[in-house]
């Protein structure tokens, strides 16, 4: 079975095509260059980029594979979260091709596919698992006892950690998106300088929280005299102030402190056979290697999707398109999309 796989969640327009769950071909079409003027995404510039972007990127993945439209089987396509305009523009047009081909049509939740991601380089990841979205836009932590039951055991209270991340860059002048600027800076500060203090849920939930912290760096930021670099300080790490780059190693560190944190107490009473992190922060350096040190030690391996399926792609939707198909579900032609869709049952 040949599907294809289409996101238009945010602010990447993206299509690709899975047979027997290997990918054939996958092209994503970014918008980062349209919205780093404004230091972040703007929902109806985007709107626009897919619009002009979506045949275009349909027809260049089908070209790559070597594949005529006739010879899809079904389409999977991002039904939410995200968002409205966006993913209406995935929807239509997908529910056009699906209609105009006579091929069944299977709606998708976004974080469903961030967590199918891990499977295309680790077919063998165990379950029970312990599954994380973490993202810029998403931070929620599932419980997953096979690929069709789990459950949410916490979420973000207020920011994401990749919104977290994202922001604090902003605030420092490197730019958007600036999770991965901040990366690699970090490496060269020390992280033990400045003390964050990990956020108490005063409910008790096993929840995560990010805006406390965002705004405790802030004052620090502020209160120290320092000035936001340009966002050209980012290639060049000698233009930055020793304390700046310790600011921002120390800032990360809190960031992956709190992650790991909530990692740990979520195993607590919980038969859990691996752990699973995807999402674009999934890529962050520090959260890779502290993870896989902290959690291999204690007898539980972790596993991330390759780094090329970390941020938006339509690959992750197709997989997650299989599985449900697999499952003889498909949605009919009222199909609508949802900017907070709930997990499926």
């Amino acid at each position: 079975m040949i599907i294809l796989g289409l996101e238009s969640s945010c602010d990447d327009t993206a299509a690709a095509l899975l047979a027997e769950r290997k990918i054939l071909s996958s092209i994503v079409a970014s918008q980062e260059k349209t919205h780093h003027p404004y230091g972040g995404v703007v929902p109806e510039l985007a709107s626009r980029e897919h619009t002009e972007n979506i045949c275009f990127v349909v027809e260049q993945t089908l070209c790559e594979a070597g594949i005529d439209f006739p010879e899809i089987d079904a389409i999977a396509v991002t039904q939410g979260p995200g968002l409205m305009g966006a993913l209406l523009v995935g929807l239509c047009y997908a529910k056009g091709l699906a209609f105009s081909l006579d091929i069944p049509l299977v709606g998708v939740n976004h974080l469903q596919g961030h967590m199918a991601s891990i499977f295309f380089d680790h077919p063998q990841a165990e379950y029970p698992a312990l599954s994380l979205v973490v993202s810029g836009g998403h931070t929620s932590l599932f419980y997953m006892r096979s690929d069709s039951e789990f459950e949410e055991i916490a979420r973000t209270l207020d920011d994401a950690a990749g919104e977290a991340l994202d922001k604090m860059a902003k605030l420092l002048g490197l730019g958007y998106p600036g999770g991965p600027v901040l990366d690699r800076l970090s490496g060269e500060g020390n992280p033990e300088v400045i003390r964050f203090s990990l956020p108490k849920i005063s409910s008790g939930e096993l929840a995560f929280s990010f805006s406390g912290l965002k705004s405790a760096a802030a004052r620090v930021f502020w209160e120290a005299g320092w000035k936001p670099l340009s966002s050209e300080s980012g290639s060049d790490v000698r233009t930055i102030p020793e304390e700046i780059l310790d600011f921002i190693a120390s800032y990360q560190k809190a960031v992956v402190d709190q992650i790991l944190d909530r990692l740990q107490k979520a195993l607590e009473g919980r038969d859990v056979a691996s752990i699973h992190i995807s999402g674009g922060v999934s890529c962050n350096s520090e959260l890779r290697y502290r993870s896989q040190d902290l959690f291999q030690n204690l007898g539980v391996p972790v596993y991330f999707p390759n780094t090329s399926l970390t941020t938006d792609n339509a690959a992750m939707i197709a997989l997650a398109g299989a599985r449900r198909i697999e499952n003889n579900q498909k949605d009919s032609w009222d199909l609508k999309a949802n900017p907070n869709l709930p997990f499926y049952r």
